[in-house]
């Protein structure tokens, strides 16, 4: 609705601009009050276009100029009308230019020009901060991702900055008996060393005693991991020696060159225990 209205009357304006134009090109007392009604509309249409004021700065200028282009043009050719010698070719010559200034006003529409502009430049500021506040969320530093619980907790207790071990990630862990686990822990970064993880730190941090932690490399890996055991490691079971190789031990200095070939056990008296 607000839209109709607004394109009657700038066809209202137009046909106003045309009648006026028209009947300066034989009546000279009508240039004053003709160039001051122009100007007058020009102004009250000017101050009631919030768009127009409410523009970005760097397009309000030139969307008021469109927006006073059809009214300058109408003021101007009044006095131009005024000033014309009175000649049959200057007369056509003058209804010429009225009749492109009113074809012009009709059908290019220049206040809805000027608000098309406004509008566009509005669009574009607000594409553009869209664009800056995606930017700002790229930038942001991503949330680190962990693997498990207990590599959550070294990356937010012993790998933050002034931590144990900045740094440095935990790759993996294992839990090799009930008094022993095993943490193998990595660079964060490819291709770095991981740097000394003091072990009384460790001991603090983890409330256990500095002779239950070992911190050593990881074998058959370079300087990027350090393999870290927490409690007792277990102890081998001792080997128990076969038949064949007590055999041997006492072969050696006892009966050297005799093989053995077989076994049998029998069960042993009792009044040899």
């Amino acid at each position: 609705m607000l839209a109709k209205l607004r394109a009657t009357t700038g066809r209202a304006a137009s046909v106003a601009g045309a009648v006026v134009l028209t009947g300066g090109l034989g009546a000279d007392s009508l240039t004053l009050p003709g160039t001051l009604a122009i100007a007058a509309t020009a102004a009250v249409g000017v101050a009631a276009n919030v768009k127009l004021w409410r523009a970005p700065e760097n397009v309000r200028a030139t969307a008021i100029a469109v927006y006073v282009a059809p009214h300058a043009g109408c003021a101007a050719l009044l006095v131009g009308e005024r000033l014309a010698p009175d000649t049959p070719l200057s007369l056509l010559v003058q209804a010429a230019a009225a009749a492109l200034w009113t074809g012009a006003a009709w059908w290019l529409r220049p206040g809805i020009v000027a608000r098309d502009l406004v509008d566009a430049a509005l669009a574009e500021g607000l594409l553009g901060a869209a664009e800056a506040e995606t930017g700002d969320e790229d930038q942001a530093p991503a949330l680190p991702v962990y693997a498990s619980a207990q590599a959550r907790w070294w990356g937010e207790t012993a790998a933050v900055e002034g931590g144990i071990a900045p740094g440095t990630v935990l790759l993996d862990h294992q839990q090799v008996t009930d008094d022993c686990l095993a943490l193998v822990i990595g660079a964060a970064e490819h291709g770095r060393a991981v740097g000394k993880i003091p072990v009384d730190g460790l001991s603090a941090l983890l409330d256990l005693p500095e002779e239950l932690i070992e911190i050593g490399p990881v074998p058959g890996r370079g300087a990027g991991v350090r393999l870290v055991v927490l409690g007792r490691r277990p102890q081998p079971a001792e080997e128990t020696a076969d038949d064949a190789q007590v055999w041997a031990q006492i072969a050696a200095t006892a009966m050297p060159g005799v093989e053995l070939i077989d076994v049998t056990t029998y069960p042993m008296r009792k009044e040899l225990t």
